[in-house]
Order: C-alpha cells, then structure tokens, then sequence
C-alpha cells in the first residue's frame, strides 16, 4: 500500500526517536504525534531510564501532545509508532481518542492491534481509531532484531 508522503515523513521521525531509545540501550520503539501536519508530541522508550514499565513512546508522545494541547483528548491527531503498540498503549490510543494510528511492524510477542489482540478495531469502544501498518517495516523491524542480538551476544 502506498502512502501519502507526509506518512513516511512523520514515520522516519519516530524511527529517529527509536534511534534515541537504541542509544540509551532501550527498547528501540519511538513514536510522534502529529497535529495539524506539525508533530506535538515525541517519545522514545524509557522503561530502563526511568524504572517505570509505562514509559513507553507512546505514552510519552501522547503525554507530550496532550501537554501541548492542554487537553486529554487528541481526536484531531495522529500516532506514527515504529512498532504495534502493546495493551497497554492500545488504551492509551483510545483513552485520548487519537484520530489514526500508523505504525511500523506488527510486534507477535505484545502486539494489540493484530498480532494477539485487537484492541483499537475492536468495536467495543465509543471511540474508533483508523489503522495503518507497514510503512518503513523493514527498518522499524530491523532496529528491534538488531538491538535483540547485541542482548543475545552480550550475555552469551
């Protein structure tokens, strides 16, 4: 499927964000809000820096976004995201009513937008979020394997 070029252009900056995460030895996912054609919110994760299990880039880009808009809800917005959200962050996505999501490539361990579950399509919520998945797929998936091997050789 192709896209409109404003797609890969808001994907390539959460594939930057992700780049941040690999540098901090983090989970390389990353994630941006966009507003307008104008990105609100960035997030990378930050689960090992912070100590905190919710600091994943979703959450933090909807935080910032939210922040920036001095609102909870982002109904207006879209979340380019690197890799499928988990559960967690599939709430989240509800939660602030964000108008499409997009993300990079399905996550079959956590994944809650096609891989387990299918929270966000599910038609259980007053809200309803368009999704779309595949765009830089190869990169986004590369960067998560990558990161998985230097794990693998580091503690073998």
């Amino acid at each position: 499927m192709n896209f409109p070029n404003h797609v890969y252009k808001f994907m390539n900056a959460a594939l930057e964000e992700a780049e941040k995460a690999a540098k901090q030895n983090e989970v390389p996912i990353g994630a941006v809000v966009v507003y307008q054609n104008k990105i609100i919110g960035r997030g990378y994760n930050q689960t090992e820096m912070l100590k905190d299990s919710t600091a994943h880039a979703e959450i933090l880009a909807i935080t910032a976004a939210s922040n920036h808009l001095q609102s909870k809800f982002l109904d207006e917005c879209d979340l380019y995201v690197t890799v499928e959200p988990c559960l967690m962050c599939s709430g989240a996505i509800l939660l602030s009513r964000i108008k499409n999501l997009y993300f990079g490539t399905f996550e079959p361990k956590f994944g809650a937008c096609g891989s387990l579950f299918n929270v966000i399509e599910s038609g259980k919520y007053n809200h309803k979020t368009n999704v779309f998945f595949g765009i830089y797929s190869d990169e986004s998936k590369n960067l998560l394997e990558r990161f998985f091997i230097s794990k693998r050789t580091i503690y073998n």
